[in-house]
């Protein structure tokens, strides 16, 4: 009789070994960064708290002694203008002023700014000099593909203007992204002059035992302080941060519990009063935490009011381990659904996002990958048949105007877009670009009061002109600020990206 055919098994994961003895690698308290004022609202409520809310708290805030305080960049800067009728400059000098002894700390992508898009030297170079200049100490530059030539200007543009360059390291999970990676990547951030390294866990991937290991073996590859940014999204940030503060880590990200947890990032009381009486004692009052919780209690109820913040995102969501999906994406996903009328196709989309990021060379999925990614795996699912049409952003990803993704690209899918071999970009991207800030200088010279104004606009040239003309124009209350339309238009990728909370 015929043997049947066998399936191969499976073959186990490897086991991990924990730590024979769990002694503290460093016998220094552990610095935290507060989210409360970026990223904690960014995750948890679409970025929607105003400065009228956080200035009640700062002098609070100012006095607790965080090594920094989260308060700008990301979808900050977009979403003061588009939604909270808000100039972001000068939100940073008002924070500046409220928070005289406490650094100010901000998000910022590389060669892409804060947009969505590559920006010439000469503009990142400015948006780096405005930056510290109103008030910003500490730049997080990273890069979506970890591509760290799209890191070089920002790197050497905050130097220049006396800011601390915090070099980041976008982690993900795939047959290329290990520990020999993101080690080789850290010693050239290092090489580049970076300040500080960070380890940007935005889809809180990093597992606990994982974590030690890699913040053990950076420890012991650079000299420069590790700095650990993950959310709860999938219920193991508390253990993360527990396991990285017995490996040697000196910086995390944590919020202040009333934004804290679910999407965003682990409650900084649950880890100062963990630490509590140990060599990594945090050393900050507990009892002042306490008190600025009260004030952003009732700024999250506010937001829950006005329907910003959604209680789905304080559950923990375990498919973000199998899919690798960070939580924004998901709402992305499932706005981009509902438009089309496919609900029921979410978890074909699931299913398919895998499969187009080992296509794309295994992009972190961060902003803006995450979103080209996502959106293309929508397509093809609701088009019925992969790849049967492309994005603008996802044809750029696939050509190299992004920059070098970091394994190698399904040809067949290359062509699919009409790109040839010969065509994708191999250089720096940004070195395709000509100077661009005296262009926009003169192109916004009748709406700019500032060189602030001129990178507003450069960066949000839809959005920015509809703000500048309420700013400046006569008003007696502040009008509802420019929504933009809904868009139907599956290629319509860009205004997903506002509310994402994957950065």
């Amino acid at each position: 009789m015929a043997n049947k055919k066998q399936t191969p098994e499976k073959a186990p994961a490897p086991v991990k070994k924990a730590p024979q003895t769990m002694e503290f690698l460093s016998k220094k308290p552990l610095l935290i960064t507060d989210t409360i004022l970026r990223d904690a609202h960014q995750s948890q409520a679409a970025t929607r708290m105003t400065i009228e809310d956080m200035l009640p708290a700062c002098e609070i805030l100012d006095s607790i002694g965080y090594y920094s305080l989260e308060c700008w960049g990301g979808a900050t800067f977009d979403v003061c203008m588009r939604f909270l009728n808000e100039d972001p400059w000068e939100r940073l000098r008002t924070l500046r002023k409220h928070l005289p002894n406490t650094k100010l700390q901000m998000l910022f992508r590389g060669q892409n700014i804060l947009g969505y898009k590559h920006y010439a030297d000469d503009v990142v170079d400015a948006f780096c000099r405005k930056s510290v200049e109103n008030g910003i100490d500490i730049i997080r530059i990273f890069d979506a593909l970890n591509d760290i030539r799209n890191l070089e200007q920002a790197i050497k543009s905050t130097k220049k203007y006396g800011g601390t360059v915090e070099a980041t390291l976008s982690y993900t999970i795939s047959p290329i992204h290990n520990e020999d990676y993101f080690v080789k990547m850290a010693k050239e951030l290092e090489q580049m002059g970076a300040d500080t390294l960070c380890i940007k866990d935005m889809a809180n991937l990093l597992l606990p035992m994982d974590c030690y290991s890699l913040v053990k073996r950076l420890k012991e590859s650079v000299d420069m302080p590790i700095h650990l940014h993950t959310h709860n999204t999938t219920g193991t940030g508390d253990m993360v941060y527990l396991m990285a503060a017995y490996a040697g880590v000196d910086i995390v990200d944590t919020a202040l519990s009333p934004l804290a947890n679910g999407t965003a990032q682990p409650a900084t009381e649950s880890l100062v009063a963990t630490l509590q009486g140990t060599v990594r004692d945090t050393g900050l009052d507990l009892n002042k935490m306490s008190d600025a919780a009260v004030h952003f209690r009732k700024v999250a109820e506010r937001l829950k009011s006005a329907g910003s913040l959604d209680p789905k995102v304080l559950n923990v969501d375990t498919n973000t381990l199998l899919y690798q999906v960070p939580g924004g994406m998901l709402s992305n996903l499932i706005s981009q659904l509902k438009q089309a009328g496919k609900e029921d196709k979410y978890y074909d989309v699931l299913a398919e996002i895998p499969r187009v990021r080992e296509d794309y060379g295994y992009p972190p999925l961060v902003t803006p990958s995450s979103q080209i990614v996502g959106t293309q795996a929508v397509m093809n699912i609701i088009m019925g048949e992969r790849y049967k049409t492309f994005t603008k952003e996802s044809r750029a990803v696939l050509k190299g105007e992004y920059g070098a993704l970091p394994g190698k690209v399904n040809e067949a899918v290359r062509a699919k877009a009409g790109i040839k071999p010969e065509d994708v970009i191999t250089c720096r991207p940004a070195d395709q670009l000509e100077p661009e800030l005296e262009k926009y200088k003169a192109e916004y010279k009748d709406l700019a009061k500032s060189e602030e104004d001129v990178l507003s606009l450069a960066l949000f040239p839809q959005v920015a002109p509809k703000f500048l003309a309420w700013r400046d124009g006569p008003h007696d209350e502040p009008a509802a600020a420019p929504a933009p339309a809904k868009q139907a238009d599956p290629n319509a990728v860009r205004e997903l990206y506002v509310d994402d909370k994957s950065i």
